[in-house]
């Protein structure tokens, strides 16, 4: 770990480590601005496509990330503790990380890495992670968290102060006699005279015992204005809660540590109602064909989110009796299921909620095995298609405060859209199908070890990233992801193998032009395809992974459908494409889409790709929120009346401007 009394590098010192090259110079170094945080250009500019692999010492994690990511980015994507407290700005220069190889090679030094750090750590490769811009493949060393911080960090550019709803208090109280015959609730209440509580009958039941096992030594714990539980001795130093967000295909389940408001462990698992449909529709569908279906989704849904529960419990080292509050974040329909409410109203015409907000729910009404009178938040939902998720990540990333216009896209098999510029904020769903996460693709299959993430094609060439794979090779590719598959179509299109209409070339053209690439484009029985991986023999359409021409169209529509959904917003708030000064790509998918082949099929408007930011699991950030600070739960309620839903299906000229969608652009 660098000194904390490290001198600072003077410019000079660092012009000399330039030259000497050690290290490469900090564009703007010496008094020019370059600009705020990695994503904005500073530590070199980037095109948004490619992708890099990070390794992260000691834990010996290894996640592959868009290149330009910082190294904060995607340590937070993926569950690995960086200290900060100022939520990757560079003003709290807490986030210390080394990079191996000579001087940190590969990562420049930003102005705030030279403020931060002595020349001689400098030398050594110590960069702020939130500076690190990642440009090629990474080893990083992360000390361990040393402080506490005193603000949670969440989101993106969003921080809270640590003011959780649980509370504890340890107190040691005077033992009844005769002459004080107080009941016992009377006297645990007078020693927390700070707080307003009432008691729970759990903790009524526990009190006697606890009390006398522990010589009227106890620890009180509240939430909010509940006393659910007292416990022997002194245990006021744990306190955790965990946040959910319930996906369609992936549920995330975070265990935060409520003392000091860091994350200490992370799970993730494929949503167990999957073989009932992998979108809302078709699990709406399955309750209204079957009867039995309902409960049996609210049971797959409580196993899911009840195994991760014990996951992150097992892999932090606590009891899950030890998670006293939980939150949920998940669409209209998951939320549903998952709390045994019927979701047909949200299938059919005219698209009704049961109800927009839940109050007064437990963790056992999400099937959850933690504390036994653990309460639950769950998200309230905007409509049937802007869910609960939606506004947690409007709440994480701060659409409503934010003076600039930003559009939020969370990108799935129904893509949420919200647009806002801090005094008016609209939201709308479109139906972009599964194409993004594998689905009705030939060779598709979801982001696991095998799946081609990353594509690149050269004149003679194509190079694909497979999940799983160092490089070397080992790891044969076994299909296309949603993120390879935009690759794939954006970098064809970029060669003119794929025509703006969406069509492949013809052939006697792509043997003219790309004579390297001629024998990949072909047909397997009557419909054409590109070839992206030989797994066996060049020439073995059986072993290999492809794109076809059906491909691309399913990617077309679910462009087009999320293109006609943000086009409409602008319209509706009178601006321009060019107008919107920050994208955030949200979910899963999102965090790993290329910001530039976004740009390049027309996913997201036509602006500079440092514009667009790949904003992660926003979802869960905002569930976290909700968890660090009490304060921000009024927050999420406010949004229901600030955001005006736009309902796609009322607009006469929706298919008209879908059409007009489809081509890539030229």
């Amino acid at each position: 770990m660098p000194r904390r009394d490290a001198s600072i590098a003077p410019a000079s010192a660092v012009e000399d480590l330039a030259r000497e090259g050690l290290i490469e110079r900090p564009p703007g170094y010496g008094g020019t601005p370059s600009g705020g945080t990695a994503r904005d250009g500073q530590n070199g500019a980037h095109d948004g496509t490619g992708r890099v692999n990070l390794t992260f010492t000691p834990s010996g994690r290894s996640v592959g990330v868009p290149a330009g990511v910082t190294v904060f980015d995607a340590a937070s994507w993926n569950g690995i503790a960086i200290d900060s407290t100022c939520g990757g700005h560079g003003t709290c220069k807490k986030c210390k990380v080394q990079i191996a190889g000579r001087a940190g090679e590969g990562v420049p030094v930003s102005r705030l890495d030279a403020r931060a750090f002595s020349v001689e750590e400098l030398k050594a490769g110590w960069r702020l992670a939130c500076r690190a811009a990642a440009m090629r493949d990474l080893t990083v060393e992360v000390p361990p968290l040393t402080t506490r911080p005193k603000a949670a960090t969440v989101g993106v550019g969003r921080q809270v102060i640590l003011r959780p709803a649980v509370q504890k208090r340890y107190v040691e109280l005077t033992e009844p006699t005769l002459s004080d015959q107080r009941p016992d609730i009377e006297r645990l209440m007078g020693a927390i005279d700070d707080l307003e509580v009432r008691p729970t009958l759990h903790a009524l039941r526990r009190l006697a015992q606890s009390l006398r096992r522990s010589d009227f030594k106890v620890t009180a714990v509240v939430v909010d204005d509940l006393l659910i539980d007292v416990e022997d001795g002194d245990t006021s130093q744990t306190r955790h809660a965990i946040a959910f967000d319930l996906g369609t295909t992936t549920v995330v389940a975070t265990l935060l540590d409520l003392s000091t408001g860091t994350p200490v462990a992370v799970q993730s698992m494929l949503n167990r109602q999957q073989p009932h449909g992998a979108d809302v529709i078709s699990r709406i569908s399955a309750t209204m064909l079957d009867p039995d279906a309902l409960p049996r989704l609210q049971q797959l849904a409580h196993e899911t989110l009840d195994a991760l529960a014990g996951d992150v419990c097992a892999e932090a080292g606590i009891a899950r009796e030890q998670v006293y509050e939980v939150a949920l974040a998940g669409n209209a329909t998951m939320t549903a299921l998952a709390l045994g409410m019927d979701p047909e109203p949200l299938g059919v015409a005219p698209f009704v909620l049961t109800t927009e907000s839940f109050d007064g729910l437990w963790a056992t009404d999400l099937g959850l095995s933690l504390h036994p009178a653990a309460p639950a938040r769950v998200f309230p939902a905007l409509g049937a298609y802007v869910g609960g998720d939606i506004v947690a990540g409007m709440l994480a990333s701060g659409v409503d405060r934010d003076k600039r216009l930003r559009l939020f896209v969370d990108v799935g098999t129904n893509c949420e859209i919200v647009l806002g510029d801090g005094e008016r904020i609209l939201a709308t769903a479109a139906p972009a199908g599964p194409a993004f996460e594998g689905g009705s693709i030939r060779c598709g299959m979801r982001a696991a070890p095998g799946a081609i993430e990353g594509v690149r094609v050269s004149d003679d060439d194509v190079t694909c990233q497979v999940i799983g794979d160092d490089g070397s090779g080992t790891v044969a590719p076994l299909g296309l992801c949603g993120s390879g598959l935009v690759d794939a179509v954006a970098e064809l299109v970029r060669v003119g193998v794929i025509e703006p209409s969406g069509r492949f070339a013809p052939d006697e053209q792509t043997a003219e032009r790309l004579p390297g690439l001629a024998d990949r484009l072909t047909k397997i029985g009557d419909e054409r395809v590109f070839v992206l991986a030989w797994r066996g023999e060049r020439g073995d359409l059986a072993d290999s992974v492809q794109v076809s021409q059906r491909d691309v169209r399913e990617l077309q529509f679910a462009k087009a459908a999320i293109a006609t959904g943000w086009s409409l917003l602008l319209e509706e708030m009178g601006v321009e494409p060019g107008d919107v000064q920050q994208v955030l790509l949200a979910g899963s998918f999102g965090s790993y889409l290329s910001p530039g082949n976004a740009v390049r099929i027309g996913l997201v408007p036509h602006i500079p790709v440092l514009r667009i930011v790949s904003a992660g699991n926003v979802a869960g950030e905002g569930a976290k929120m909700t968890l660090l600070s009490a304060n921000e739960r009024a927050g999420a309620d406010t949004l229901l009346r600030e955001v005006s839903y736009v309902e796609l299906s009322d607009r006469t000229d929706f298919n008209d401007r879908f059409v007009d969608e489809l081509a890539f652009p030229g």
